[in-house]
């Protein structure tokens, strides 16, 4: 936990800095940053990013209604560029309803998030979420975008979704990967969002329970309010044996060539 940011509004930040990669190099420490959106960021948040890291760029996963519902807070001299990583499909099943966490907080919402748990539809939803994130094809030349995108960035880059769990945790993933990490680095970071939503998760899985829900429900909940390790380690698999390993998907999916990864390494990785 100790490359978590404590933010005052901002939820779920941690840096990349400190992470040992494979060969022994350390992400440089305040350069790379996932969280959730920055809609609610206070003066402090603000200035943490400007001055810790140095922010030169901020990536924005969301869909279009879901950053205009909650447009980010923009920071002088610092780019913000949305790049919805999310399959068509999934953006027209979320349009009618999103899931940021102020809606987690409400009453209503978590009622109707409840209910869901027990559709199935809604359950095969969240099962088939990360596989078809990693294998739309316009989800991939996007991710390859942003991985160029934090490439050139002139200082810090920091990416984000609504809740910063998903589609900024498979961000990381790919990064991470590009980097050189391992595959136990890779998911160890992706379940930290785990340790952030837990109070959230234990919650509304108490909901369920009363409501009679059993292990398909409460698996439902803890994908939908935290993240699924389990799916995001099949999916992890899916994605070796279609293309060998992670770094293989960067180069012939994302488009993001073995002289670019060569090129990031040297920008963000020291000696340890």
């Amino acid at each position: 936990m100790g490359r978590t940011i404590r933010f005052e509004r901002i939820e779920n930040g941690r840096e990349l800095g400190g992470l040992v990669m494979q060969d022994g190099r350390v992400v440089r420490s305040g350069t790379l940053v996932r969280c959730g959106n920055l809609s609610k960021a206070t003066d402090g948040d603000i200035a943490i990013l400007k001055e810790r890291f140095d922010l030169s760029d901020v990536f924005d996963f969301r869909f279009e209604s879901e950053a205009a519902a909650d447009p980010d807070r923009t920071m002088e001299g610092v780019r913000n560029t949305r790049i919805s990583t999310l399959p068509q499909a999934f953006i027209d099943g979320f349009s009618s309803g999103r899931a940021d966490t102020e809606q987690v907080n409400s009453e209503d919402f978590t009622e109707a998030l409840a209910g869901y748990a027990f559709i199935p539809q809604a359950q095969e939803l969240a099962r088939q979420l990360y596989p078809a994130i990693v294998m739309d094809s316009t989800s991939q030349k996007r991710y390859g975008e942003f991985l160029r995108g934090v490439l050139r960035a002139d200082g810090g880059a920091l990416w984000h979704c609504s809740q910063g769990k998903d589609r900024a945790g498979w961000g990381t993933a790919f990064v991470l990967a590009a980097l050189g990490a391992s595959r136990e680095t890779i998911v160890e970071d992706f379940a930290l969002s785990n340790v952030y939503f837990a109070p959230f998760v234990e919650a509304l899985s108490a909901k369920v329970k009363e409501k009679g829900g059993g292990e398909n429900e409460l698996v439902f909940i803890r994908s939908m309010v935290g993240v699924s390790v389990e799916n995001f380690e099949r999916t992890l698999d899916l994605i070796d044996a279609r293309y060998g390993s992670l770094v293989c998907y960067l180069d012939k999916a994302l488009g993001f060539t073995p002289p670019e990864q060569e090129e990031l390494r040297e920008k963000y990785l020291i000696l340890k």
